[in-house]
C-alpha cells in the first residue's frame, strides 16, 4: 500500500470515528424515547425492547395538560415562522443598500453590524427587558409575554449575522443587472425585488436554516420574555416542565426532544443544496 493510500485510509477512518461521535448524542436520543422512564435511567445505551413505547410516549406529551405541548408548537411555529420573514425582509434590504451605498457610513455602519456579532447575549439581555417595560410605561405597548416581543428580540439579534451573510453575496451581484433595470425605468425598490431578491434564493436558504435552528431552539430568551406559565409558550418551555425538582420524566423529556427536533431536520434536508451554495457563494467576496 503506496503512502498515499495509507493517508486516504487514515482520513477516511477519522471521519468515520467524528461522524459516529457526532451522531451518538442523536441516537442515545431515539433510543430512549422508545423507553419507559425506568429503563431509561437503568438502560441508557440499551437498545428498547418494545418500539411502540415511543408511540405511547408522543401521545402522552401530546395529550398532557399539564404541559400543553399542542399549544407550545403552535406557539414555536408562529414565533420561529414570523421572525424568520422578519429577519430575511429587513436583513437583504439593510444588506443591499450598504454594499451599493459608497460611503464611509455605509462602511462604519456595516463594521457596527459586524461587531454586535460578537457581543454575548448575556450583556444586554437585562437591559431589554427594562427596555421592554419603559416602552409599555411609555406607549401602553406590550412586549413582554407576547408574540410581538419575541419577534422584535430576535429581529434585533438576528439581523447582524443575517445582514453580514447577505452582504457578502450581493457583492458578487453584478452591478450591471440593475443599471439596466434603471435604463427601462424601474424603481429602486421594483429593482430590488424584482432582479435582486430572486438571485438572493440561496442565502435566504442559509439564513433561514442558520436562524431557524437556533429560534426553534432557543430556552433563554423566551424564558426572560415569556416566562413560564404564560399562554404562549415555546417547545423548549414546554420540554422544561418535564423537570422537576425532585422528578425528571425523561422518557417524556427525550421523547419530546425528539418531536422538536424533526421539523428542523425535515426542513435542514430539503433546504440542504441551497444552503451550501449559499454559504460558498456568500464567502467568495
Amino acid at each position: 500500500m503506496t503512502e498515499r493510500k495509507r493517508e486516504s485510509l487514515a482520513l477516511e477512518i477519522l471521519s468515520s470515528l467524528l461522524f459516529v461521535i457526532f451522531l451518538l448524542p442523536f441516537g442515545i436520543v431515539i433510543i430512549n424515547s422508545a423507553k419507559d422512564a425506568f429503563s431509561v435511567t437503568q438502560y441508557p445505551m440499551k437498545l428498547p425492547e418494545d418500539w411502540t413505547q415511543l408511540f405511547r410516549n408522543i401521545a402522552n406529551i401530546w395529550t398532557s395538560p399539564n404541559v400543553q405541548y399542542q399549544s407550545s408548537f403552535l406557539s414555536s411555529v408562529i414565533i420561529t415562522v414570523v421572525s424568520l420573514l422578519t429577519i430575511t425582509f429587513f436583513s437583504s434590504q439593510a444588506a443591499w443598500v450598504l454594499v451599493r451605498t459608497k460611503t464611509r457610513a455605509s462602511q462604519l455602519l456595516f463594521l457596527m453590524f459586524v461587531a454586535a456579532i460578537v457581543i454575548p447575549f448575556q450583556i444586554v439581555m437585562f437591559p431589554l427587558l427594562s427596555w421592554f417595560r419603559i416602552v409599555y410605561q411609555a406607549t401602553g405597548v406590550k412586549l413582554l409575554r407576547t408574540y410581538g416581543g419575541m419577534v422584535i428580540s430576535y429581529l434585533g439579534f438576528g439581523m447582524s449575522l443575517s445582514i453580514f451573510m447577505y452582504h457578502g453575496f450581493i457583492k458578487s451581484i453584478p452591478y450591471e443587472l440593475e443599471e439596466a433595470a434603471n435604463i427601462d425605468g424601474c424603481s429602486r425598490i421594483k429593482t430590488f425585488y424584482s432582479i435582486i431578491y430572486p438571485i438572493l434564493k440561496p442565502i435566504h436558504a442559509t439564513v433561514l436554516v442558520l436562524n431557524g435552528i437556533w429560534i426553534w431552539n432557543d430556552y433563554l430568551l423566551p424564558l426572560l420574555i415569556l416566562g413560564k406559565g404564560n399562554r404562549v409558550m415555546t417547545i423548549p418551555l414546554a420540554v422544561s416542565n418535564f423537570a422537576g425538582a425532585y422528578v425528571k420524566q425523561w422518557d417524556l423529556i427525550l421523547t419530546s426532544i425528539l418531536m422538536a427536533m424533526v421539523p428542523v431536520i425535515v426542513f435542514f434536508l430539503f433546504a440542504q443544496k441551497s444552503i451550501i451554495k449559499g454559504m460558498v457563494q456568500g464567502s467568495i467576496k
